[in-house]
């Protein structure tokens, strides 16, 4: 499959549907359409809020127990449809099947999402891909639930293929073994890296389902403007305390107002001052990467902790193994090299590693190194 051109790929953000002279592109709106006051109600306060010129709303929700809410269906649709013809708000709302998409046509949705747990599946986004031949409507792919760059890419190619030229993604964050203190943890490089790949591509962030509650709203959203994302997405609803999904992450329409206010943007800039707000990006960004670095570092000590405690239950002698050492260190440092990554700091950082483990658990356990 030949990778999306960047020549040909419009940004979503500033189509005819989505065009906005300021930035960020804010889109707002409850997790579930829930009933139709409820999506009303929550569309004339969000009106009001500056900056906020989409609302959306959950349709159908993908649910991982079939017990849970999964949303109300196509019924949902027509409330959207009210939204849009009394309150004045373009709309959007994921789909997942063709036979969604084509229900959300017909109810003249203007903008569609592709959500994470259908991005994993190149079936999925084929499906939704033909269904949307010959039809010219902003599409948002959100990123897949684990963090795979190439499903990811390979969705909006998908697309692209198709004849869909409004493409943008969604940062929506990654399901990892630690994501704290996030709902999903962000990766941001992994978003930047497919905005490197695809420079034309819109970049939005899904901080609500980054941010997995309310207190992380703000630092989430501050850290997508800053890194030059095109929009936000904020999950927002008249009453939180009653919605039937996510509540703990939806905010009210004048919470936003103030979320929105509160945020830095770099505006107007002088040619110096916007050197300097590149500057800062990329020292916000290594602040990020040495975050994951020490998040990484602290899931491997757990690990190896908890193969220390095995092997002593075991009776296992669990000393690493020299020969073994030694190919595991040639193996990175080739990678390094490949990577353009100083061999030396390679070498230097996993052998003080592999000393840290011997002597933090091995001793622990009356072994030797």
């Amino acid at each position: 499959m030949s990778t999306v051109a960047p020549s040909s790929m419009h940004l979503a953000g500033q189509s005819s549907q989505l065009a906005k002279k300021t930035r960020p592109v804010v889109i707002a709106g409850p997790c579930s359409a829930e009933s139709e006051e409820q999506m009303l109600q929550t569309a004339l306060g969000l009106k009001q809020v500056k900056g906020v010129s989409i609302f959306r709303a959950g349709i159908w929700k993908p649910r991982t127990r079939p017990g849970s809410f999964q949303g109300v269906g196509a019924i949902g649709l027509e409330w959207l449809k009210t939204v849009q013809q009394e309150i004045g708000l373009l709309t959007a709302c994921e789909v997942a099947t063709a036979a969604q998409v084509e229900q959300a046509l017909k109810n003249d949705v203007n903008i569609l999402l592709i959500g994470a747990h259908t991005t994993v599946s190149p079936f999925l986004v084929q499906e939704i891909a033909d269904a949307l031949k010959g039809v010219q409507v902003p599409v948002l792919v959100k990123n897949p639930v684990n963090p795979d760059l190439q499903l990811w890419l390979g969705a909006l190619e998908r697309l692209h293929q198709s004849g869909i030229t409004e493409l943008g993604a969604m940062h929506r964050g990654f399901s990892t073994l630690d994501s704290a203190p996030y709902r999903n943890h962000p990766k941001w490089e992994h978003a930047l890296e497919l905005r490197r790949m695809v420079p034309e591509l819109a970049m939005y962030c899904d901080a609500s389902h980054i941010a997995g509650r309310r207190s992380l709203l703000r630092p989430v959203s501050q850290r997508a403007l800053d890194l030059g994302y095109d929009g936000l997405m904020v999950e927002s609803h008249y009453n939180p305390a009653v919605a039937l999904s996510d509540a703990q992450q939806q905010i009210m329409p004048q919470e936003l107002h103030m979320l929105l206010q509160a945020l830095k943007q770099q505006n107007n800039l002088t040619e110096k001052e916007k050197q300097g707000a590149q500057l800062e990006k990329l020292r916000k960004e290594i602040e990020h990467l040495d975050d994951e670095l020490l998040t990484l570092l602290s899931r491997r000590t757990k690990v190896t902790a908890q193969l220390g405690a095995h092997s002593k239950a075991d009776g296992i002698q669990a000393t690493p193994d020299p020969v073994r050492w030694d190919l595991v260190l040639e193996n990175l440092l080739l990678k390094a090299s490949s990577a353009g990554v100083d061999q030396n700091v390679v070498k230097t950082i996993f052998q003080e590693v592999r000393s840290q483990y011997a002597r933090t658990h091995l001793y622990n356990y009356g072994m030797s190194s």
